[in-house]
């Protein structure tokens, strides 16, 4: 039985709880931390985690409580140090995503796994869905043809308030706006199927939240070899009605699902019949998709379980987080100094360093309020993707 403890019992802690108590004969959640004093134990209270020893001390947590995997959900400007702490205690790691603010951070974390013999993985859920793993299996089928063109819409909404809270809306502690902690799944399913790009460029701008110095929508340009990705990364579109749109040489796919193939008379243009056979097979492929045991957050702690367990690599690692990272700061830097992006980054890079970022972003506005906490749920998912 593993022993599982929780650093941070936010909103987003309650994703990694029901995903712990998927699996109660392979893990159980015994200790709960919170840097708030006070907060952990009434929050272990709320979830029905009565037999959890609660912390206000993370060095006491992890030198007593004997754990052999921690769920870090705290924000993002705490990732680094606090993964860095666990594993140097001898803890394996399952981070929230985004990973960390920078790369410089990312890879110090990465370090310390390697230095220490530990496992580090970033949360990456939507990678555990099965409409997300049947788009995957179609396009790593070559049916569709090499890709043309990608249509990637990370759309949510949020109101005024939800920058309110205290950490989001400031580059210094939220590390950046709607590109990097709501866009970051598309990136990462971007990555996933199509591989790294080998350029970047992007506009970033703040339309409608005058209580955050960061963007709430930000349009980047990936460039493939012989293809191109647009991603919209948003907090304003209304309705959340998210998508990926592959374009290919010989058939579009999607998610919300969708299939179409054409063909090309004499003169070039479509046949109104297109290409039914293709279609078929491809649909004939997506129908034979094997569902997923669990999805989500769910589908990602049971294989962190499992590679714990089984002293394996997770399906999701410490490089899978970095790359999305890197995404995002190229996209960041080419929206800020308004140039193409070349990728990967070098580490005399001035992006790459922590702290770049709170220096030369701009403050679209200046953050107006901060409170402790909001009420109510989060949204961990959108329409369609």
């Amino acid at each position: 039985m593993l022993r599982v403890g929780i650093i941070g019992v936010g909103n987003i802690a309650e994703a990694h709880v029901d995903g712990y108590r998927r699996f109660p004969e392979e893990c159980e959640i015994v200790a709960l931390h919170d840097v708030v004093a006070g907060k952990a134990a009434a929050r272990g209270r709320d979830l029905g985690l009565d037999a959890a020893t609660t912390y206000d001390d993370l060095d006491e947590m992890l030198a007593t409580a004997r754990l052999d995997l921690v769920s870090i959900a705290t924000p993002p400007a705490t990732h680094s140090e606090l993964t860095i702490r666990a594993l140097r205690a001898g803890v394996d790691v399952l981070v929230e995503k985004p990973m960390a603010p920078s790369l410089e951070e990312c890879d110090a974390m990465i370090a310390a796994a390697a230095e220490n013999g530990r496992m580090l993985s970033v949360v990456a859920q939507n990678r555990f869905r099965d409409d997300m793993a049947t788009l995957k299996e179609v396009l790593d089928s070559g049916l569709a043809g090499p890709v043309s063109h990608v249509q990637v819409s990370s759309a949510w909404w949020r109101g005024l308030p939800y920058y309110d809270l205290w950490w989001r809306g400031t580059w210094e502690s939220e590390g950046g706006g709607c590109t990097l902690n709501h866009a970051i799944h598309h990136l990462d399913l971007t990555l996933w199927m199509l591989g790294s790009p080998r350029a970047v460029t992007a506009v970033l701008a703040n339309t409608q939240h005058e209580n955050a110095e960061v963007e709430d929508l930000s349009v980047a340009v990936l460039q493939y070899d012989r293809a191109l990705a647009e991603v919209t990364s948003s907090v304003v579109h209304h309705g959340e009605e998210q998508a990926i749109v592959v374009q290919a040489r010989d058939a579009r796919v999607s998610q919300p699902w969708k299939v179409v193939a054409s063909t090309s008379g004499a003169n070039g243009f479509p046949l109104p019949e297109g290409n039914p056979d293709l279609v078929d097979r491809i649909e004939a492929l997506a129908a034979g998709h094997a569902p997923l045991p669990h999805e989500g957050h769910r589908g990602q702690i049971g294989d962190m379980l499992a590679a714990v367990r089984d002293r394996r690599p997770p399906a999701i690692d410490g490089e899978d987080g970095r790359r999305a990272v890197e995404l995002v700061t190229a996209i960041y830097a080419a929206g800020i100094e308004r140039r193409t992006v070349d990728l990967p980054l070098r580490p005399d890079d001035p992006y790459y360093r922590t702290g770049t970022l709170t220096q030369r972003a701009p403050h679209f506005f200046e953050k107006t309020s901060s409170v402790a906490d909001l009420p109510g749920e989060i949204i961990v998912g959108g329409s369609g993707t």
